[in-house]
């Protein structure tokens, strides 16, 4: 299951909606058509007898995505119902006018979550760290092994698949940062390992843009990025919920890995390439670490950091590169296996 929010392209006040990716044996995630959830709820309710009216049903399955999620035990199996009736050919092409089955061309997704609770990002892989580390001549440092960190960034900076508008400042040494992210399901506090595993929703793909002059500049007061990170993060383009990840989520004692394989291209060009399943740190162990103290709530995003080659800054320090940055103009690509393409490209605001 793919859950995707998204706008119509034929209409500028058409507003955000949620839907879900209708794969098939001649469709791709890239290609399939889309099903609109708020009609084909519409239809479901209408057909068991229940109340069919938008209120009703956004009561019962949630406004947008950050509503599904915190409905996720209704409106999950509602969902593969819904995928069930449709893949049998038992789903109406419309309803009430509306139609629920959306040909790609005719919807633009955006971030999954456009508007987060909050945004936190980790530094959960080891071969980041100490390449980062080793490229300024600094030894590992012995603290990453003994608590899983993270820094707070812009939760209202976050877009999905498409352009991102930066300022000439931001084109200095412009960067990717290629991640995955989770999104927290369950409201927990104070959570054992297990207790934060089992809070995880679904995972999306994530790009954490930095501006890296701005983020070397700042860092030298000693209080972490800000203006370098702020202006962007990408998400998307699609929300995958854990159950639906397979063999390729591998339960442990410090929580699950997920094996998948995460690669980056820049104009085409492959450039960083790793597996997600090399987190040093659990998101399960960084989600307990965070929630000492703190309530977290459904909605909540939380980034991986960087995979090992992610990121420019580590691969020009490596001398993979030489002095390769990003560019107005230019386009950048940062896919997980099941997780989907997440392709974004950069446009100058004087």
């Amino acid at each position: 299951m793919k859950l995707v929010t998204f706008e119509l392209t034929e209409s500028k006040h058409s507003g955000p909606r949620i839907g879900v990716v209708v794969e098939s044996a001649v469709n791709d995630s890239e290609s399939a058509p889309i099903l609109d959830l708020a009609s084909a709820f519409r239809h479901s309710e209408a057909q068991a007898g229940r109340k069919s009216d938008v209120e009703s049903v956004a009561t019962r399955y949630g406004r947008d995505m950050l509503g599904l999620i915190e409905r996720q035990d209704v409106a999950l199996p509602a969902i593969r119902e819904l995928l069930s009736l449709q893949a049998a050919g038992r789903l109406p092409a419309t309803f009430e006018g509306r139609s629920l089955l959306l040909p790609r061309p005719l919807v633009r997704l955006l971030s999954p979550i456009p508007r987060p609770l909050s945004m936190r990002d980790g530094y959960a892989f080891r071969q980041h760290v100490e390449a980062a580390r080793r490229n300024r001549g600094l030894p590992m440092i012995p603290e990453f092994d003994e608590i899983p960190i993270f820094y707070y960034t812009n939760h209202l900076s976050v877009l999905g698949p498409g352009p991102i508008s930066v300022r000439p400042l931001h084109t200095q040494q412009l960067d990717f940062e290629l991640e995955a992210a989770v999104v927290i399901g369950r409201t927990i506090r104070d959570a054992d390992i297990e207790t934060a595993n089992r809070a995880i929703f679904g995972l999306m793909v994530m790009n954490d843009w930095s501006a890296r002059a701005l983020q070397m500049h700042e860092m030298k007061l000693n209080l972490g990025p800000a203006k370098g990170k702020d202006f962007a993060t990408t998400l998307g383009p699609y929300l995958v919920p854990v159950a639906d990840l397979g063999e390729r989520r591998q339960p442990g004692p410090r929580g699950d890995h997920f094996a998948l394989r995460m690669r980056a291209r820049h104009n085409g060009e492959q450039v960083a390439q790793g597996n997600l399943a090399d987190m040093s740190w659990t998101f399960a162990e960084i989600i307990a670490r965070a929630s000492y103290g703190v309530t977290l709530h459904p909605g909540e995003v939380i980034g991986s950091g960087t995979v090992g080659t992610g990121c420019f800054l580590e691969t020009n320090g490596s001398k993979i590169y030489d002095n390769r940055w990003i560019a107005p103009g230019d386009s950048l690509e940062c896919e997980i296996e099941e997780l989907g393409c997440l392709h974004n490209t950069v446009e100058l605001v004087p």
